[in-house]
């Protein structure tokens, strides 16, 4: 009799520097899947060595050409691609471009909005055109460097700034500067990670982070996580290391809870966005026309393969909203069967 179960991917790897965080996100995935509905298998993509782990350790080659593997003498296709890969190539279209190519699908958005998404600064001027509140920034260029001078720096973005690299799903090459000697080396170190480079006004407040996904029955907006660190700013250490506070859900009032929410949900559809984004906003407290202080909502950016892990934020506000992350998952992929 033929298997009824679909057969399920974690696509995990990619050739950043995040490529041990997602074996980390596809091992918490794998814990998280309906076994009894998917037969689930880790495959690990570096570069042109794509397997799959078998669960007594044995890896199995994959075909590139059609994406399916071998097992045991009997040919084994996969029906769904879920993607847990941060950064190239599974956040910024390539690996989207690939199972469209070969229709199989998968569990992100598609290639322009993950192409878009990667790139900071592409990302955050084309959702200012739909009136999203984002920080002013400039973009640098690896050989383009001298087209924008430090003094234009200082004048149109101010002090202090982030540097960061613009097109990269990471939390390496990310520099707080506060003065303009520390713009130089700022940006070669964005350059290792990326040859856009994205200097940002800093903005100051509650810094938060929220997950949403959408079904054609539903839209799930998750309970935000506050984000609480010592460092100077949510850096790797903090991300990975514990060096941080989370505090689910958030501290925010009833209005700015309710205006987070129908942004987050807006942004989703603007996109048109496929399976769970996370999407992380500084929470500033600034004066109106009539002097009284209030909460403005600025977009810092977007994750559409957010992590997995046990320490992840996705997990965490899953739980928050009193449901399983196996529910979840099962909602996700079967969103695209019907």
């Amino acid at each position: 009799m033929k298997n009824l179960k679909r057969t399920i991917a974690i696509v995990c790897g990619g050739d950043s520097s995040e490529y041990e965080v997602s074996l980390r996100s596809a091992q918490g995935l794998y814990s998280f899947f309906d076994k009894e509905r998917y037969d689930v298998y880790i495959v690990p993509c570096k570069g042109l060595d794509w397997h799959v782990e078998l669960p007594n350790g044995d890896v199995l080659p994959v075909d590139r050409n059609d994406f399916s593997f071998v097992l045991d003498g009997k040919l084994v296709q996969f029906d769904y691609a879920y993607i847990t890969i941060h950064g190239t190539p599974g956040e910024n279209g390539i690996m989207q471009g690939y199972f469209e190519l070969i229709h199989l699908p998968y569990s992100t958005s598609g290639v322009l909005v993950e192409a878009m998404t990667f790139n900071k600064f592409v990302l955050n001027n084309y959702l200012r055109s739909y009136g999203v509140r984002v920080a002013d920034s400039l973009l640098i260029r690896k050989g383009y460097e001298e087209l924008v001078s430090d003094e234009e720096i200082e004048k149109r973005i101010g002090m202090p700034c982030f540097v960061k690299p613009a097109a990269d799903g990471s939390s390496f090459g990310v520099s707080k500067v506060k003065n303009v000697d520390q713009l130089a080396p700022a940006i070669r170190k964005a350059m290792l990670e990326s040859e856009d480079v994205m200097v940002e006004k800093c903005v100051n407040g509650t810094e938060i982070s929220i997950g949403c996904y959408k079904t054609r029955e539903k839209t799930v907006v998750l309970p935000a996580t506050e984000v609480v660190t010592q460092h100077e700013f949510f850096d790797y250490d903090a991300k990975y290391n514990g060096q941080v506070k989370e505090i689910t859900p958030a501290r925010l009032s009833e209005d700015t809870t309710r205006r987070v929410n129908e942004i987050t949900s807006h942004i989703y559809d603007i996109l048109h966005c496929n399976g769970i984004i996370r999407i992380d906003y500084i929470i500033s407290h600034e004066k109106d026309e009539q002097g009284n202080l209030v909460d403005k909502v600025n977009m810092i950016e977007i994750n559409t393969t957010p992590g997995m892990t046990a320490t992840s934020f996705i997990p965490q506000q899953v739980r928050a909203a009193g449901l399983e992350m196996k529910d979840v998952l099962t909602d996700i992929i079967e969103n695209q069967f019907h």
